[in-house]
């Protein structure tokens, strides 16, 4: 759970970073730029915590690859919720889709648990 919390809060800084200057139309590129990166330092020092906690090398449950995915599928969901109240974007029914089918490919590689 920890892990997951972790990717989580990340994957809100990683999405603010990226996307969040995209509200801010008066900002250079090279402010934005900047501005993300700082951003961005707080999503490292929880993603790098959260991928060694939860890989099995360190006790952890998940592979390499599970953890990646478990990221890409935190990604979207926040990214969905982000879009939705900060970019005021509503999703067409193709994203929606491709949404679920990373969700579905989530479910497949989480089936099994890696063996340490």
């Amino acid at each position: 759970m920890r892990t997951i919390l972790l990717l989580l809060a990340s994957n809100c800084f990683m999405t603010l970073a990226w996307y969040g200057h995209l509200t801010v139309k008066s900002a250079s590129l090279w402010a934005v730029i900047a501005v993300s990166w700082l951003i961005a330092l707080p999503e490292y020092c929880l993603a790098v915590p959260a991928n060694r906690f939860g890989h099995v090398a360190y006790g952890g449950t998940f592979s390499a690859a599970q953890l990646k995915i478990l990221q890409e599928g935190i990604s979207v969901a926040v990214f969905l919720v982000f879009s939705l109240i900060v970019l005021r974007e509503v999703p067409r029914w193709q994203d929606l889709v491709a949404f679920l089918l990373i969700g579905a490919g989530l479910a497949v590689a989480l089936l099994s648990r890696p063996t340490a």
